[in-house]
């Protein structure tokens, strides 16, 4: 399928590894010219050339996503290079302290996982709508996580960031539907991903992976291609949704059947 992407102007958050850069390749892949912000400014380099090695146009805007003038200042910087936005693509995000109970989690622990997973994409969000709205509108995807609608003991930090990004993403959809701005969800499951790895206590240059896991995990380019289906035309009448990608696992019942 021709996701209609070619010269498409697109920035993705968080692209230094990850989901982000999957994401980054993914949108190259289908011909958009791409900007990439993270904190990670070596791991940026790399990846934008890259990219420019494979003929894409292609920029990088270092940026801590908590902080305000970082953002507004790596929005405003892809938006001069690219001569506009016309897709925003939200992947910066950190786990926290998993396996951590609620009642042993820090304040501090706490604050640093909303500040990465919610106020990072708040400010992203914000900084980018002026600039959707001049390209006469756009498409802003935030990877959120099934996390956002089940749960698992240990990661309460992280639950209720991926829960309050998601409402975030149908709030937006809902304020910017008249501008012409969709706003969707992706909520995959288990990604093999560095943090997934250490988190998990994989290492991440194991070749074997998840290999072998008794749950099932997806990859960072299977997410990659849902955040450019969200983010293009293609899905033109999708607005405010909750793309879950986790294998039919939040479907089932527990009726012992």
């Amino acid at each position: 399928m021709d996701m209609r992407m070619r010269g498409r102007r697109v920035l993705v958050t968080g692209a230094a590894g990850g989901i982000g850069r999957a994401a980054a390749r993914a949108f190259a892949g289908e011909g958009a010219h791409v900007a990439v912000t993270d904190r990670d400014a070596a791991a940026l380099a790399a990846l934008v050339a890259e990219l420019r090695a494979a003929g894409v146009a292609a920029s990088r805007h270092p940026a801590d996503i908590t902080v305000e003038a970082d953002v507004a200042a790596a929005v405003a910087a892809a938006a001069a290079e690219l001569g506009g936005l016309d897709a925003v693509v939200a992947c910066a995000g950190i786990s926290g302290p998993v396996g951590t109970m609620l009642a042993e989690t820090w304040t501090t622990k706490w604050d640093a996982v909303f500040d990465v997973n919610v106020r990072g994409v708040f400010l992203v969000l914000r900084a980018a709508i002026p600039v959707l709205r001049a390209a006469g509108g756009g498409d802003v995807v935030v990877v959120a996580s099934d996390s956002a609608l089940v749960a698992a003991p240990g990661m309460a930090p992280y639950c209720a960031s991926k829960a309050a990004v998601l409402q975030l993403a149908r709030a937006a959809a809902v304020e910017l539907a008249d501008d012409g701005i969709r706003v969707n969800a992706v909520c995959p499951s288990i990604v093999d991903t560095p943090m997934s790895r250490g988190d998990l206590g994989i290492d991440r240059d194991d070749t074997a992976g998840f290999a072998g896991a008794a749950y099932a995990v997806q990859t960072a380019d299977e997410v990659a291609a849902q955040l450019v289906f969200l983010a293009s035309p293609v899905s033109r009448p999708v607005n405010g949704a909750a793309l879950v990608s986790d294998f039919g696992y939040s479907a089932r019942s527990s009726f012992p059947a």
